[in-house]
């Protein structure tokens, strides 16, 4: 997997942050939900915009 496929960073989108391409969900959420314990269906239910690649990607973004 290619995370920059799922990934980008735009200066005029949430300040700049990290963010899933397509919508405003920045990478920083998707990591404190994993965080917190949630798991990757939890995550797709508060989070119907998101796919599961999407949540991979950001995990690969940070690991990288």
């Amino acid at each position: 997997m290619n995370w920059r496929d799922y990934i980008t960073v735009d200066p005029a989108i949430s300040h700049g942050q990290a963010c899933i391409k397509g919508t405003r969900i920045m990478v920083s959420v998707v990591l404190d939900n994993v965080a917190a314990g949630l798991s990757t269906g939890e995550i797709l239910k508060s989070y119907p915009t998101l796919t599961r690649e999407a949540i991979q990607a950001a995990l690969a973004y940070v690991a990288e």
